[in-house]
């Protein structure tokens, strides 16, 4: 794919989160964090060059490569897997702006245990299992609002913005539609959360238009050339 036909693709998913996003209203803002999993550091690059500057990594080994081989680019970078406390180091080594998946209460604790020796801080959003999937982590929709708040005064080098979940695994689009407004209403409730991160390459308009204010795109984003 050539740069311009790169650049035309990028502006139809634009277009695309434009029209759902003025489903809500025309002050509703979505960020866009492309899901860089599955390409190299050559292909974040090309995305970079026409206009993308957040990028996000679910593994942690793949972030800190990537980080290093792209380090002349302010490249504003998410972790958006899961992570594993053996990890915590290595992350923290890459200073990522935003980390998008506290799944449970251990987690955090780590977490702010290892800020606290670095006297940094880490911007952080809490997982919501909103689904009841078994294959997925997070809280459940009914204990997050009580973990939030006790993550919120037992670990203040986590700085909470909001939430994230993934929408239902499924092809009813009913179902898929309840678990990202199970999210949504779940989020208006916390305090001072700004960040509601829901919707991906296969439901990104429906998560808009339920209110998501930060969708993560892969295979959309990366189409394979």
């Amino acid at each position: 794919m050539t740069t311009l036909e790169q650049k035309r693709h990028f502006d139809r998913i634009i277009e695309r989160v434009e029209k759902a996003r003025l489903q809500v209203n025309d002050h509703h803002i979505v960020k866009i964090v492309a899901a860089s999993k599955y390409v190299d550091a050559e292909a974040i690059k090309a995305l970079y060059a026409i206009g993308q500057r957040a990028f996000g990594e679910n593994k942690v080994q793949d972030l800190v490569t990537k980080s290093e081989a792209l380090e002349e680019l302010p490249i504003e970078w998410h972790f958006i897997g899961t992570l594993q406390k053996n990890k915590i180091n290595h992350l923290l080594s890459v200073r990522p702006h935003l980390i998008h998946s506290i799944d449970s209460i251990e987690l955090a604790h780590a977490l702010n245990e290892r800020l606290d020796r670095e006297n940094m801080n880490l911007r952080a959003l809490v997982q919501i299992n909103s689904a009841y999937e078994a294959s997925k982590s997070g809280f459940l929709p009914e204990e997050t609002h009580e973990k939030y708040v006790q993550i919120m005064e037992e670990c203040p080098r986590l700085q909470l913005q909001g939430v994230m979940s993934i929408g239902a695994h499924v092809d009813d689009p009913t179902v898929i539609r309840n678990s990202f407004e199970t999210t949504r209403r779940i989020f208006e409730t916390l305090p001072n959360a700004t960040v509601c991160s829901m919707g991906m390459s296969n439901d990104f308009e429906m998560a808009i238009e339920c209110g998501s204010n930060m969708i993560r795109l892969g295979s959309i984003l990366f189409p394979k050339r």
